[in-house]
C-alpha cells in the first residue's frame, strides 16, 4: 500500500485534543463493525440485538448508527462521547480514513478543521499504513 500524502509539515502528527467533538460534529454516519456493536452493547450494559434494535441503521451491506432529530448522535454529551472506551472503528481511526490520506491535499484540508492534526509525536509511514489498512478493512462495502 502507497504511504499517503504527508502534511504540508513534512510528516502526520495527530492527538485529539480534549474536550473536542468537532469531527463527531460533522454532516455524514458513523458505520459500524458488527465488532463495534458487541462492543458498544457492553458498554450500555445492553445485549447485542437490543443495542442494534435501539441505535441501529442495517442494509445488506453495511451498519450504521441511526441519527437522532435535532442532534449529532446518541452518545454525544457535552462531556464527550458517552461510548468513548468502546467508540466505532470508524471514530476510534479518525483522521486515518482513506477519503482524507487518499485524497490530494486531504490531510492539509481536515488541519484547517480539526485542531488534534499537527500536534502529538510524529507518526511513521507505516503507521498510517497500518491504520489505514485498518480502516479498509473494517469497512469493505465503502473502500472495495
Amino acid at each position: 500500500m502507497p504511504v499517503p500524502e504527508r502534511s504540508a509539515r513534512g510528516g502526520w502528527r495527530f492527538a485529539c485534543v480534549r474536550g473536542c467533538t468537532l469531527c463527531c460534529r460533522q454532516p455524514g454516519f458513523v458505520y459500524l463493525t458488527e465488532q463495534d456493536v458487541r462492543r458498544a452493547a457492553r458498554r450500555l450494559g445492553l445485549s447485542a440485538r437490543e443495542f442494534e434494535r435501539r441505535y441501529v441503521y442495517r442494509t445488506p451491506y453495511t451498519l450504521r448508527l441511526r441519527k437522532p432529530r435535532r442532534a449529532a448522535c446518541h452518545f454525544l454529551s457535552d462531556s464527550g462521547c458517552l461510548l468513548h472506551p468502546a467508540k466505532p472503528t470508524q471514530c476510534r481511526l479518525y483522521p486515518f480514513w482513506p477519503e482524507i490520506l487518499e485524497e490530494p491535499g486531504g490531510w492539509r484540508r481536515e488541519a484547517d478543521f480539526c485542531p488534534g492534526i499537527g500536534r502529538g509525536p510524529r507518526l511513521t509511514p507505516r503507521t498510517v499504513r497500518r491504520r489505514l489498512a485498518a480502516m479498509k478493512r473494517a469497512y469493505p462495502a465503502q473502500y472495495s
